[in-house]
């Protein structure tokens, strides 16, 4: 089986955890870039930086969507491996 699968192919689900990483980056940063000055005692970025806060988890969400459906390709993969097929050789 390792002989077949590829290092580098890209499994059904990646590019959506790939990319709910980097929103969930993006978000985190905005977060501890909105929560320094409440800390710091200096004045309150404006409210769309909370709105930006949001984005971790936007991008836990999307994360986890990436990840069930690689669990779904996978179930799917399994099945179809260990069903029986059905031999076409000719009788004799």
């Amino acid at each position: 089986m390792r002989e077949q699968t590829q290092t580098n192919s890209a499994a059904p689900g990646d590019r959506l955890i790939r990319a709910g990483a980097i929103v969930f980056f993006v978000g985190a940063v905005a977060t501890l870039v909105t929560v320094a000055p409440l800390l710091l005692g200096t004045t309150p970025f404006p409210t769309y930086m909370f709105g930006l806060s949001m984005l971790m988890g936007v991008g836990f969400l999307v994360a986890g969507a990436g990840v069930l459906r690689s669990i779904a390709a996978g179930r799917r993969q399994a099945r179809t491996a260990s069903s029986p097929s059905v031999s076409s050789s000719p009788s004799r």
